[in-house]
């Protein structure tokens, strides 16, 4: 009797990565429920990166000089928020649930030169601090200039702002010192538990003064009145920066019952854009994407149909010697094309890529990839990455055999090494820029040390295997023979040349993401929450089809036109949608971004560069396989003698 055979390794994969991106409440593990607080229960806020989208360089908070706890702990984080440049500390604003405090003094700094031209560069290039109460996020809420529509929230409050000193008129840097917090709770009425569901803040400059000496916990502030529970100065008399200039920490923090609830609290968050002007702009461009699909499937059906039954019913060898168009190149479609090793790489290397995104579109689809799991997206596609290496070998050995190719080992190498190493190269690169500004957003040693195991330690062997199962796979068998003797391409119309209709081809499929892709350049470089996965995963489903149709119709032109070097052309096609990317994503850095050093401004453009890179070889797989598939399709429906 044998025995049972373990659990296969694809579901133990499956289930590291379902449990790496669930999100907090998805699965009720050990610490993963909702937080329930009794009254007075400590609440300790925790800091996160100063953030800018001047220069999208992320510091700690302890960068600058605020107040620090006795001990600042660290908090666990993933692979993702590493690279995210997330570093989540405790700090000293310390509550009791259901207990207001008003004026409560944290404490008192003194900068020197070199924090005072910390504290003033951090609020010349428009920094913000983040903090985090039960894992939401803080906001600033704001009113639009119409009362009428809803309140907007910013993430996180700046560090200060510049205006004009009252006495002497001078430009001068003020920093928010004291911070007025308000937390929102549901209230369970049976047992009186109640959950945190916002977290909002109003920051204010104030320069505090007190009497006699300052004594650290027995102080009391002239210009705070905790029983009148106001500031008394306000902004009148706001907290310069200067060296040597005392700074006084200060808070309060209210406490209010929400109707909101606990599993509802990140809508506010997550509704922050213009909904109607989002959800038309979508609906809009798809149902044009969609309508020209339409319109292209329909002609392609109509002619090709027609050419078949004209072919199909040639019976004379006089009507077959004037045959013209597409079957007169049957002898050569087949034919390998040139430099073929690298085209099975970057189809393998497509494959791999398409897998990631699918997989990973269909779990935010289902609600998996939570914002409040912090960084559980790029985790998430990074270990999916690592293992759709096994299909990406598959792909590129499946096709090398076909094309004649006998060296596998060699080809599974450059399938496994071409595409990572390049980006390799560049992230490092940047990584090197980040490092230099001292800048937190730099991946530390130890990480890059596990980026390149989970690359040489599971990737590469995957591609191996992939590779070894895909050859020993039989041949995929052509349709029809293969002359030995090249047909000359006969001189081609202006409108047929190869840069021409690639360029052509490139602009569809991009049109089909081109609203999308704003909103997803927003969440990234304007620090937005981006979570309409299921329009994404309707946008990307639209890409498919037009990535496919548009390489299928300038395919058959090509080959009505017979020029039979289809194989390059097809990958290219769809391919150079990514050029288009690249140059929306300069037009994108002039018009809405305020990037003014040159750091930021590489740091925007190589990240740029890697994601066309990445979206020139998914796209261009999709327009190669369909261009391979309706190839294989019409010449095999075809009687050739």
């Amino acid at each position: 009797m044998e025995a049972s055979p373990p659990l296969p390794i694809f579901s133990w994969i499956a289930m590291a990565i379902l449990l790496s991106i669930a999100p907090a409440g998805c699965f009720y593990l050990p610490g993963v429920a909702p937080a329930d607080f009794q009254k007075k229960d400590p609440l300790t806020v925790k800091v996160n990166k100063l953030t800018s989208t001047k220069t999208q360089l992320p510091y700690s908070y302890y960068s600058l000089p605020y107040c620090k706890p006795q001990t600042v702990i660290d908090s666990a984080e993933n692979l993702g928020e590493v690279l995210r440049g997330d570093r989540i500390e405790n700090s000293p604003y310390v509550f009791e649930m259901r207990e207001p405090k008003m004026c409560h003094i944290v404490c008192k700094v003194t900068p020197n030169e070199k924090e005072a031209k910390e504290l003033k560069g951090k609020i010349e290039d428009d920094y913000r601090v983040n903090m985090i109460l039960d894992n939401l996020p803080l906001v600033v809420p704001a009113k639009r200039l119409d009362h009428d529509s809803p309140t907007i929230y910013q993430h996180g409050f700046h560090v200060g702002f510049k205006g004009q000193n009252a006495e002497s008129k001078e430009e001068k840097h003020f920093i928010h010192n004291h911070l007025s917090f308000l937390v929102k709770y549901h209230k369970d009425l049976e047992t009186d538990l109640a959950r945190i569901v916002g977290f909002e803040v109003k920051p204010f400059s104030v320069k505090h003064d007190y009497e006699g000496d300052w004594e650290e916990g027995k102080t009391r502030l002239i210009t705070c009145d905790p029983h009148a529970k106001r500031i008394v100065t306000g902004s009148e008399f706001p907290q310069e920066v200067e060296e040597k200039t005392d700074i006084i920490f200060t808070y309060d923090v209210e406490f209010q019952e929400s109707d909101v609830k606990w599993a509802s609290r990140w809508d506010t968050y997550l509704l922050m854009n213009d909904d109607q002007i989002h959800w038309f702009s979508i609906v809009n461009s798809l149902m044009i994407v969609l309508f020209l699909s339409g319109m292209l499937a329909m002609i392609m059906l109509r002619t090709l149909y027609r050419d078949i039954s004209k072919y199909n019913q040639l019976e004379t060898q006089e009507e077959a010697q004037e045959e013209t168009g597409w079957k007169l190149v049957h002898g050569d479609v087949f034919r390998p094309p040139s430099n073929s090793d690298l085209l099975c790489v970057y189809v393998g290397t497509g494959v791999q890529f398409f897998g990631m995104l699918l997989v990973t579109m269909m779990f935010a689809v289902l609600g998996f990839l939570s914002p409040s799991n912090r960084g559980g997206l790029m985790t998430a596609m990074l270990l999916l990455w690592v293992f759709m290496g096994i299909f990406a070998g598959y792909s590129s050995s499946r096709l090398y055999k076909m094309l004649k190719g006998s060296e596998w080992k060699r080809i599974a190498l450059r399938t496994a090494f071409i595409f990572p190493a390049t980006v390799f190269s560049i992230f490092f690169v940047l990584n090197a820029l980040i490092w230099g500004e001292r800048s937190s957003g730099a991946v530390p040693f130890t990480t890059m040390f596990a980026l390149v195991l989970l690359w040489f330690g599971i990737s590469v062997p995957l591609v191996f295997v992939g590779s070894y199962i895909g050859f020993k796979k039989p041949t995929i068998e052509d349709p029809v023979k293969t002359n030995k003797i090249p047909r000359q391409i006969p001189e081609q119309a202006w409108y047929m040349n190869p840069v021409f209709s690639i360029l052509i081809g490139g602009v569809l499929p991009f049109g089909a993401v081109f609203i999308e892709l704003f909103f997803i350049l927003t969440s990234i470089w304007l620090h937005q929450f981006y979570y309409i996965f299921g329009f994404l995963f309707l946008v990307f489903i639209i890409l498919i089809v037009t990535c496919a149709e548009i390489t299928i119709v300038l395919c058959y032109f090509q080959l009505c036109s017979e020029d039979y070097l289809w194989w390059w052309r097809s990958y290219l096609t769809s391919g150079s949608s990514a050029l288009y990317l690249f140059l929306y994503a300069m037009f994108y850095f002039f018009t809405k971004l305020d990037i003014t050093k040159p750091v930021s401004g590489i740091l925007y453009f190589g990240y740029m560069l890697i994601a066309s890179y990445a979206f020139f070889v998914l796209t261009g797989t999709i327009g190669f396989y369909a261009c391979f598939w309706f190839t294989r399709l019409i010449y095999s429906s075809v009687k050739i003698d």
